[in-house]
């Protein structure tokens, strides 16, 4: 029986949930293993052998390969998770976010001083707030991946 998920009207979320984590799992336990100083430098030694040695899809292991937080998310990342890849490159929690919104760091450190996106337009998926995926690097890919969930 399938669920009814109010929930994916939310415009620039994705909410993890059961469906997501199935989806992304080997992607989730990939960036779990970057916790470790010897797969740390595996990694970056050949990213693409240690991806190998996963069983993603090949669109998850090329999300990783091009650091798209937002497609990685899309493919069933978790943000927690995929922090340790941003870590792995010597990037700060708050550099990757200003990357997933198209922000630079310091553009989305002052948005989020000054309180955050507005919630004007950006109610339900549809308006055109600056959370929408219209408004958003990732696009209208990212308004497709909203209908496939």
């Amino acid at each position: 029986m399938a669920l009814n998920k109010n929930y994916l009207d939310v415009p620039g979320t994705t909410i993890f949930d059961a469906d997501e984590s199935r989806k992304g799992y080997h992607l989730n336990q990939f960036c779990m293993s970057l916790m470790t100083h010897e797969n740390r430098e595996r990694f970056k030694a050949d990213q693409r052998a240690y991806l190998d040695e996963w069983p993603m899809t090949q669109e998850q292991k090329q999300a990783v390969l091009d650091v798209d937080l937002n497609r990685a998310i899309s493919l069933g990342g978790n943000i927690y998770f995929l922090a340790k890849l941003g870590a792995t490159h010597g990037k700060s929690f708050q550099q990757m976010a200003g990357s997933m919104t198209g922000m630079t760091e310091m553009e989305y450190r002052d948005m989020m001083i000054a309180g955050g996106r507005s919630v004007e337009g950006n109610r339900v998926v549809g308006e055109n707030g600056t959370a929408q995926a219209q408004n958003q690097p990732q696009g209208q890919r990212g308004a497709a991946n909203k209908g496939s969930n």
